[in-house]
């Protein structure tokens, strides 16, 4: 719905009445569609797609199915749009990579301490992103060609530019990548299996601080980076 379609709606109304009404109707749908999203991303991690539905996501809500699909007109477009918002987080962080201004332990070391508190932080969304790649990413493939593949070439450029300057051990920077996403994400994908070999019910904070530093240490290690 769009303002023009609000405001429309708002007869016999003074123009401050109508913004004021405006502004509290779309912080209204602002919060339920995060609501959706929240239920949608758990319900998608612990089900899969095809084991998912719109009904059993508008149940979690609290909303009727054709009330849900008022926001979001299919379960594939609420699929994508899950995946969309695990993806821009992602790329962010691999945008943050391609800046040449700083160093290459500052720059590693804060990819890696973000990538991890995105598996802390937001598990389930990791973990639907994993699910579509090992399913063969049906849905979500040509997305990841399109938004991913630029960024990983440019942040392939920048670690072979440390290279010729010296500043990082010659080493294969596409599988250094894949590396890091491993080590980080799988403290999301499988932190069941972390946790029932530890004999716990979750993960603690301690368990992603020594995370961090062993994961920072073995990558700064292997690119024969001395920590300042």
């Amino acid at each position: 719905m769009t303002l023009l379609d609000i405001e429309k709606n708002l007869p016999g109304k003074a123009p401050s009445e109508k913004s004021a009404t405006i502004n509290r109707r779309l912080q209204n749908r602002d919060k339920l569609e995060a609501e959706i999203l929240e239920q949608a991303v758990r319900l998608f991690a612990e089900c899969g797609y095809e084991g998912t539905s719109v009904a059993t996501i508008a149940e979690q809500v609290g909303l009727s199915k054709q009330n849900l699909l008022y926001y979001f007109p299919s379960k594939q477009a609420l699929y994508q749009r899950v995946l969309d918002d695990v993806l821009h987080v992602w790329l962010e962080r691999m945008n943050s990579l391609a800046d040449d201004r700083r160093e290459p332990e500052e720059l590693l070391r804060d990819y890696i301490v973000a990538k991890l508190r995105f598996s802390r932080d937001q598990p389930w969304g990791s973990r639907v992103y994993a699910m579509e790649v090992i399913g063969g990413a049906k849905v979500y493939g040509a997305d990841i060609r399109k938004k991913v593949v630029p960024l990983l070439r440019k942040d392939i450029e920048i670690f072979e530019k440390w290279i010729t300057e010296g500043k990082i051990a010659a080493v294969n920077p596409t599988h250094l990548l894949f590396a890091i996403w491993a080590m980080t994400q799988s403290y999301a994908d499988f932190a069941t299996q972390m946790n029932l070999v530890m004999n716990r019910k979750q993960l603690s904070k301690k368990d992603f601080d020594d995370a961090e530093k062993l994961i920072v240490d073995m990558v700064l290690a292997g690119l024969a980076i001395k920590p300042a």
